[in-house]
């Protein structure tokens, strides 16, 4: 796609980050310190309002398992998140339930440590690994890509209006991101929320390294909630994550369009799809999270 090319003519003109080169890969890195136990300094750069963003988690815990498996790709992956994460240091357990000839299943945990120095575990995560290159080609399917206009008609950050109130607490994580919002789903922005909890956007690395599918785990978690398209403000802390990733994405900025159909008892669901430059629908989740009513 012309508008796809356009951007990551953008992206990569600005640095030459590369898979394993880049912000994000320095970012997710973790120190073996024995086998199944990681160490990690969790950046504040992928921080929103008042915490940690849970795609970035999701892909630190991706990576370390990566490590503790046979298998690299992650195909399922399922986080709860128990408590919030703050910058700084953090260990990672992994432990290895299952290996097979297609799929290795493995569970980690993350955790900090309180001010008395206890240990509080922080995200509790179900995996299953494989390789995504060994998956055959044959695809049937009834999903299309979401309906989002060129690059050049969507808004990132630095489009805001004048005078526009900033967001309250840290917004470090934009500056990691090259995001353009669909307009449709920017209602929220001008004091008018469309209601339909719906939320679309042109998603790419700041640096202009390409999508892999630790990027992924990031990518079903960095727009910003539906809940403001349903005029709700505020953190919508992520309770569980379920991602699947279907094949390796193409270069280029990836589609993602996340939908809510449901808000009840203060929890709602996020559908969310991630296409890549050659229209394939490349990664899936579905969250529940919790918003402040009222």
């Amino acid at each position: 796609m012309a508008e796809a090319a356009s951007m990551q003519d953008r992206t990569t003109t600005m640095t030459a980050a590369t898979i394993g080169d880049s912000e994000f890969d320095r970012d997710t890195t973790v120190i073996r310190r024995e086998p199944g136990v990681y160490d990690i300094d969790l950046s504040a750069g992928w921080t929103i309002i008042n915490a940690v963003n849970g795609g970035y988690l999701l892909a630190v815990l991706g990576r370390a398992l990566a490590d503790a498996l046979p298998h690299s790709d992650p195909f399922t992956i399922s986080a709860h998140y128990l408590t919030a994460s703050a910058p700084g240091p953090a260990v990672i357990r992994t432990d290895v339930v299952r290996t097979g000839r297609t799929l290795s299943t493995g569970q980690a945990s993350l955790f900090q440590y309180a001010d008395d120095g206890t240990e509080v575990e922080r995200i509790r995560v179900l995996a299953s690994y494989g390789d995504l290159d060994a998956l055959p080609d044959d695809v049937r399917t009834s999903a299309q890509a979401p309906p989002i206009p060129p690059i050049e008609q969507c808004f990132g950050a630095g489009d805001a209006p004048e005078g526009t109130p900033p967001v309250p607490g840290s917004s470090a994580i934009t500056d990691r991101l090259a995001l353009k919002l669909d307009p449709a789903t920017l209602g929220w922005a001008l004091g008018a929320p469309s209601g339909k909890g719906e939320m679309r956007a042109w998603f790419a690395l700041a640096d202009g390294r390409d999508a892999d599918p630790l990027s992924l785990l990031l990518a079903v978690d960095a727009l910003p909630p539906t809940a403001f398209e349903l005029g709700l403000k505020g953190w919508v802390p992520t309770v569980e994550l379920t991602v699947h990733i279907r094949c390796r994405p193409a270069p280029g900025p990836l589609r993602v369009s996340i939908t809510t159909r449901n808000l009840a008892g203060g929890f709602l669901e996020e559908d969310a799809e991630v296409w890549d430059a050659k229209d394939r629908l490349v990664a899936q989740s579905r969250q529940l999270a919790r918003v402040r009513l009222g």
